[in-house]
C-alpha cells in the first residue's frame, strides 16, 4: 500500500491501472477511522480492481466555530487499518494543494441543502459537494462509498453525481453501531464516559420512532414529539428531530412509505447525528 500526497502523483498512478483496464473504487474519508470507514474499504475491494482511500479533514465544510483544529488525525493508525482492510492508495493531500491560492470555485446542491444539517451547519455542504468533486477529478473512480450515517451527504453527493453527469456509482451502506446502538463516529472519542452513556438513548428514540411506525401511526409530528420526549433529558441541545421523504429530504406530516428518521443532538460539546430509514 502506497501514501500519496501529490495530485499529480496520484493521477499518474491511477492513470497507469486504468490503461490496463482495472476498477478503481474510492472512499472518501477524514480520517481517524472506525469500523464504519473499514467496512466501505473492505466492499470498495470486494467490488473493485484497485481501492483508493482519502484522507483529508477537509476545512471548507467546516463553519468558524467548529472543530476543524479539533477534529481527530492519526495518519500511522489510519494507515494500518486501511492497509488490512484491502487498500492499495491512501491519497493524503495538504489543505493547500486542494485550494491553492486564488482558489475560488465551489459546487453547490441547491434544495436537499436545506433541511436537516443544512438548517444549522450554514456552508457544511457546499464544502463537501466541492471538496468531493476535486476528489472525484482527481481519482476518477468508477464508484465511490459512504455511510448511511451521514445520509443527507449521501442524497446530496447522489443527487450532484447525477446532475453533473459524473458516470460514478455511489454506493450507500449500511451505519455501522456499537453495541448499544450508538453510530459509530470519529467524533465519539470527543464524549465524556457520562456523555457516551448518554449518547445511546439516540439510537432508542429511533428504535421508537420505527416501532411506532410499524403499529400504523401515521403522525409524524406526534412520532417526533415522543422521539424529544426520550432525548431531552439526556441531550445538551438538539438541533433536530426530523421525519423526511428519503429523496427529497423535505418534513412529512402523514407516514405513507418509506422515511427517513433523522436527529442531530448535542452531548456535552459533541454534535452527533444518526438515522434509520423505515416504512409504514
Amino acid at each position: 500500500m502506497k501514501i500519496i500526497r501529490s495530485i499529480p502523483e496520484i493521477k499518474k498512478e491511477l492513470g497507469r491501472h486504468r490503461k490496463r483496464g482495472r476498477s478503481v473504487g474510492l472512499v472518501p474519508t477524514m480520517g481517524y477511522l472506525h469500523e464504519g470507514h473499514l467496512s466501505l474499504i473492505r466492499k470498495a475491494r470486494q467490488d473493485n480492481d484497485v481501492v483508493v482511500v482519502s484522507i483529508f479533514v477537509n476545512p471548507t465544510q467546516f463553519g468558524p466555530n467548529e472543530d476543524y483544529r479539533e477534529y481527530p488525525r492519526d495518519l500511522r493508525r489510519d494507515a494500518r487499518l486501511c492497509k488490512k482492510a484491502g487498500a492499495d492508495y491512501i491519497f493524503y493531500p495538504a489543505a493547500k494543494s486542494m485550494y491553492p491560492k486564488g482558489h475560488s470555485t465551489f459546487v453547490c446542491v441547491e434544495g436537499l441543502t436545506k433541511n436537516l444539517c443544512g438548517r444549522f451547519r450554514p456552508g457544511h455542504f457546499r464544502g463537501v459537494t466541492t471538496v468531493v468533486t476535486k476528489l472525484f477529478n482527481i481519482v476518477s473512480p468508477d464508484a465511490a462509498y459512504f455511510g448511511q450515517k451521514d445520509a443527507q451527504q449521501s442524497v446530496v453527493i447522489k443527487r450532484m453525481a447525477e446532475d453533473l453527469d459524473m458516470g460514478i456509482r455511489i454506493e450507500v451502506l449500511p451505519t455501522v453501531r456499537e453495541k448499544d446502538g450508538l453510530a459509530m463516529s470519529s467524533r465519539n472519542s470527543y464524549l465524556s464516559s457520562d456523555g457516551r452513556k448518554r449518547a445511546a438513548t439516540i439510537y432508542r428514540s429511533l428504535q421508537l420512532a420505527r416501532d411506532l411506525i410499524k403499529l400504523n401511526d401515521k403522525d409524524a409530528p406526534g412520532i417526533v414529539r415522543e422521539m424529544r420526549k426520550m432525548l431531552v433529558p439526556v441531550a445538551t441541545k438538539i438541533d433536530y428531530v426530523s421525519i423526511v421523504d428519503p429523496l427529497t429530504l423535505k418534513d412529512v406530516r402523514t407516514i405513507t412509505g418509506e422515511v427517513l428518521v433523522a436527529v442531530a443532538v448535542w452531548m456535552g460539546e459533541t454534535r452527533l447525528i444518526d438515522n434509520i430509514l423505515t416504512r409504514y
